[in-house]
């Protein structure tokens, strides 16, 4: 499955971004599908998660009451909606797929498919 991500921005302190991921091909619906960040200088880490049906949702607990991650398997998307936003949110955000794999995880290397990034800076 091929991940287009797209919806960045700059954004001040307090605001909100949406997030979308438009994949191709036809394992969309049968894969989990996770969203990670990746700052200067850090390690890439997971932000959200969704499983395969949409029923099932994780997120890291610097993002939880703020972010809200959903799934449109009709339009092949998945969403990363963002309110609240602080400084610290400032990254490069990846969407990220397990092919035909249903359950949601957090490490990196069990997703198999990753979008090219987009940035998302959030001034003070």
């Amino acid at each position: 499955v091929q991940l287009q991500a797209s919806g960045g921005g700059l954004v001040q302190a307090g605001g909100s971004l949406r997030l979308s991921c438009a994949a191709s091909g036809r394992t969309f619906s049968s894969s989990a599908m996770g969203w990670f960040r990746q700052a200067p200088g850090k390690e890439r880490e997971f932000v959200a998660g969704i499983s395969r049906s949409g029923s099932g949702t994780l997120y890291a607990d610097s993002v939880k009451g703020r972010l809200t991650i959903s799934r449109d398997n009709g339009k092949s998307t998945v969403y990363l909606q963002m309110n609240g936003l602080k400084p610290e949110d400032t990254a490069v955000y990846y969407c990220a797929a397990r092919v035909n794999r249903p359950a949601v995880v957090t490490t990196p290397a069990d997703f198999g498919s990753w979008g090219q990034g987009t940035q998302i800076t959030v001034s003070s």
